[in-house]
């Protein structure tokens, strides 16, 4: 991988299937590929929802693989493994075009970057039941049949370019020590590891998050630019971050939670909206407390990440003590300063 400076605060893009919405209808919750069956089905929409978080100003672009896999793509779109693979890979086509689209063929000089990062969703998104935040199938899944469903889907990330992983959403240890031991097999290869939790203090399957982190730190430092939370109640965030910053405070944080609505499966309809508090209203806080990087999860749209751009370059410009900028490549990465 070629050196990639970055900045003391990255914003990462929102939620995916939210954008897309804009343009295939309310047509992607409740289906079992959830957003990735636009990868097949209208790729356009796919690059456009891309295009917009990037006019809105994000620093990294998450493929749209959260719920890509091998099994899914063959049970529901009928393709084989070669042409899962493909259609996998062809997911970072979709956000290289887009931020050719939107930057100009020369966005990889010295201008502005955006990064790829590609999702590595959990085990559990496959099931299509929830479980990715509940995370009780680490307890009956062997860490072999783990690791046979997530290969093809990084190796296929990385054979097509990204410049890191996104591994997030996971919602038990078990399943993070799995992906970290897994990451090892590809020593150039950078990630984030996010986790979804269920209260201020605790992963969904449960484990406290400050013990979380520093076990997933002491598995797999090396490869880790950030580790933290994703796809929870915003107002969780600093407390878990906290948590986590107090055992182990040279760990840099990433933080991309959701609206604060709650999603009804049984009508298949979001709620709760008038009483969410806009989670660009919790960014200050976590800007003072550290966090390196950014972003929203479902119900998070452009409008979002462009507010949160507003805001974080109003913080570094007027009230950001100076801190050493991170970098992602084969020698060096946020885990290794000395912050």
């Amino acid at each position: 991988m070629a050196s990639i400076a970055m900045e003391p605060v990255m914003l990462v893009d929102g939620g995916f299937s939210t954008q897309l919405s804009l343009y295939v209808g309310n047509c992607v919750d409740g289906d079992p590929l959830w957003s990735a069956k636009f990868l097949e089905t209208n790729k356009q929409a796919c690059i456009q929802a891309h295009r917009d978080f990037i006019r809105a100003g994000a620093d990294i672009i998450i493929t749209n693989t959260y719920q890509a896999s091998i099994e899914g793509f063959k049970d529901y779109l009928n393709l084989d493994k070669e042409e899962s693979i493909e259609l996998i890979k062809e997911s970072v086509e979709f956000v290289k075009k887009a931020i050719a689209l939107e930057l100009g063929d020369d966005s990889y000089g010295d201008q502005r970057r955006v990064l790829i990062a590609g999702s590595v969703g959990p085990y559990g998104a496959g099931l299509h039941d929830g479980s990715e935040y509940r995370g009780e199938y680490v307890e009956t899944t062997s860490p072999d049949t783990m690791i046979a469903w997530h290969t093809p889907r990084i190796e296929a990330l990385l054979e097509a370019g990204v410049d890191l992983l996104a591994i997030e959403t996971i919602p038990a240890l078990a399943e993070a020590e799995v992906l970290l031991n897994l990451l090892k097999k590809y020593p150039k290869a950078k990630a984030w590891l996010s986790f979804s939790c269920k209260d201020d203090e605790h992963t969904s399957h449960g484990e406290r998050i400050c013990d979380a982190a520093a076990r997933c730190w002491s598995v797999n430092s090396n490869q880790l630019v950030a580790v933290g939370v994703n796809c929870l109640h915003p107002s969780y965030v600093t407390p878990l971050l906290k948590s986590i910053h107090k055992k182990l405070p040279k760990i840099p944080l990433i933080a991309y939670p959701n609206s604060g609505e709650r999603y009804n499966a049984q009508i298949g309809r979001w709620e709760n909206k008038d009483n969410c508090v806009p989670v660009v209203n919790y960014i200050r806080s976590w800007l003072e407390l550290g966090v390196q990087f950014i972003g929203g999860c479902c119900r998070t749209d452009a409008e979002d990440i462009r507010k949160f751009r507003k805001h974080i370059d109003y913080w570094i410009q007027h009230e950001k003590k100076p801190i050493r900028p991170c970098s992602i490549d084969d020698r060096i990465c946020c885990a290794d300063l000395k912050l």
